[in-house]
């Protein structure tokens, strides 16, 4: 051993003993700014999903307000009863939900009526009285039916536009579900931005639908129509399950970039 072996052995013992402590210290942080972003993307995607799911199962996608209905004409009680008809077509049932202050979901439609008096029997004229909801599910063959250039008119033609948005805004949830639910499951980060953008579909086919409807059966004058509290969660639900996404893919990708590097330094 020369006199020169002790300083260069020195010196090469603080240098690794550097890189050591270099090392462990990048792996911290990449381990902190990884486990940040997983947490924070499952919290927003198990949060979308909630609200995906509450959207899907409420009735509150858009509702109607109109003046309480203090007398049950002939003409009142054939629209409660075409109303809870299965076989009732988009103009009666909607006819409906104007008069009565009603409410659309994805499955189920709802409209207020009298309180305390049979369903098809007039109530007394009192100067006020309380009303209860009642909802009618749309069957498979209402949601796959389709829609009518003139609607309630089976002779103007379908409208293959209208009809394919209602289909749309009917599947697209259910997709939606799966692929965030199926991306938890696999850990597979682009179908959260799959599910987003189904999610978003699915807003888009509805307030489109809406609009549409609204030019082919306007509303009378003291109706007025709203998008309730389900639509909102369900526009709530995109961007979480977009920023979700985001937050999942980066963190993929610098927790694989940040280990390459100190792999490859650690063998510099």
């Amino acid at each position: 051993m020369t006199e020169h072996d002790i300083p260069l052995n020195g010196e090469f013992l603080v240098k690794k003993s550097n890189e050591a402590r270099w090392a462990s210290s990048l792996n911290a942080r990449m381990d902190n700014r990884f486990a940040t972003a997983f947490v924070i993307a499952c919290v927003l995607s198990h949060i979308s999903t909630i609200y995906m799911a509450a959207s899907i199962g409420t009735d509150f996608w858009y509702e109607y307000r109109s003046p309480v209905q203090e007398n049950s004409s002939d003409l009142n009680k054939s629209l409660w009863e075409d109303f809870i008809n299965d076989e009732a077509d988009e103009k009666t049932y909607n006819d409906a939900l104007f008069r009565y202050s009603g409410t659309v979901g994805l499955w189920r439609r709802c409209i207020t009526v009298p309180k305390n008096t049979h369903w098809y029997a007039p109530p007394e004229r009192t100067e006020s009285f309380d009303v209860v909801t009642k909802c009618m599910s749309f069957t498979l063959n209402e949601q796959f039916m389709e829609k009518f250039v003139d609607p309630g008119n089976h002779n103007s033609g379908i409208d293959l536009f209208r009809t394919y948005l209602w289909r749309c805004q009917f599947l697209l949830p259910f997709v939606s579900l799966g692929l965030m639910c199926f991306g938890a499951l696999i850990g597979l980060c682009i179908l959260h931005l799959l599910a987003g953008l189904c999610t978003l579909g699915t807003v888009s086919c509805f307030v489109a639908g809406i609009k549409l409807l609204h030019q082919k059966l306007e509303p009378p004058e003291n109706v007025s129509g709203e998008f309730g509290w389900s639509f909102c969660l369900a526009c709530v639900s995109a961007p979480l399950q977009f920023v979700a996404s985001a937050l999942f893919i980066w963190a993929a990708h610098t927790n694989r970039k940040e280990y390459t590097l100190m792999k490859a330094y650690r063998v510099a």
